[in-house]
């Protein structure tokens, strides 16, 4: 039995609050447990200078922290100034939508991608992911609507969630007090259709093995099936 009487394989309560914001082209308030992450995408009719005259999009993501988003507060990042992680995490989780997105249909815009933790108890990294798909897929619904574009963009469904070891147990969604003393701990970001996108994997204690490794997968399909289940439950 785990500290909060999940089975092994039971994912933490997901809640997806849809249009949390109005105004907004995509607004996605995302729960996983205790961890919950405001995921915002906003559309902008231009694209960086590197893609200008090359009849495509953009997808970019920036993440962070709320000051009380911890026990202990934060200190608030600003501007460029930002941690190593928050830099990794926002790169991830652009890398992962703009894998599933035809940009060359988005044409020459840019969306915005805002991930705001604003309580963290583990996983925030993957909830972000998670949430932040459906604000993508309601900016793009937004587009449709409104004539912008002719044709979807969106090519598979995706979501992401950690799995680990601990207590020499193979567990899926981890909260922070398992993270916290983890043997593993792995991030998935999988599509629908079972597709790897990124796979973030460390042995904190000791290595594990090549079939460890395989179970660990197979729970991570089996809880990012479970969540693509929800997201397409808001449709």
């Amino acid at each position: 039995m785990r500290v909060d009487g999940r089975k092994p394989n039971e994912l933490r309560p997901i809640k997806i609050t849809h249009n949390y914001l109005k105004d907004v082209e995509g607004a996605i308030l995302m729960e996983s447990g205790h961890t919950k992450v405001l995921c915002t995408a906003t559309v902008q009719p231009d694209v960086p200078h590197f893609l200008r005259g090359k009849g495509q999009g953009w997808v970019t993501a920036e993440y962070g922290m709320l000051p009380r988003s911890s026990p202990t507060r934060i200190q608030r990042e600003a501007g460029r100034n930002r941690t190593g992680r928050t830099q990794e995490i926002q790169r991830l989780i652009g890398r992962s939508l703009r894998a599933v997105i035809d940009l060359v249909k988005l044409g020459e815009r840019t969306i915005i991608l805002d991930c705001d933790v604003i309580q963290a108890d583990g996983g925030t990294r993957t909830t972000a992911i998670s949430g932040v798909y459906l604000a993508l897929h309601d900016a793009c619904s937004c587009l449709m609507k409104k004539g912008t574009i002719r044709e979807w963009p969106l090519r598979d469904y995706l979501a992401a969630v950690s799995v680990g070891i601990v207590d020499e147990s193979v567990v899926l969604d981890l909260n922070y007090a398992e993270d916290s003393r983890a043997e593993v701990d792995m991030n998935v970001v999988m599509t629908e259709s079972e597709k790897i996108i990124e796979i973030q994997g460390t042995a904190e204690k000791i290595p594990f093995s090549r079939g460890q490794m395989n179970e660990l997968m197979d729970l991570a399909a089996q809880g990012i099936k479970t969540i693509i289940q929800q997201q397409k439950n808001l449709e």
